[in-house]
């Protein structure tokens, strides 16, 4: 159970780095659709992980 949740919280740093890399790409204005959806994915893979974390 212990690896587990350090394969976890390794995911979830990985995770917060794609996500603030994908954020430096959204433009101020004119926002792509495409990037925009990556950014909504690895939101929704990092809740789902720290909900795992949290159980």
């Amino acid at each position: 159970m212990a690896i587990e949740k350090e394969q976890i919280k390794k995911k979830l740093q990985e995770l917060e780095e794609a996500i603030a890399e994908t954020r430096k790409r959204l433009p101020a204005h004119s926002v792509k659709p495409a990037v925009m959806m990556d950014l909504l994915d690895l939101e929704d893979e990092r809740d789902e992980l720290l909900v795992k974390l949290s159980k």
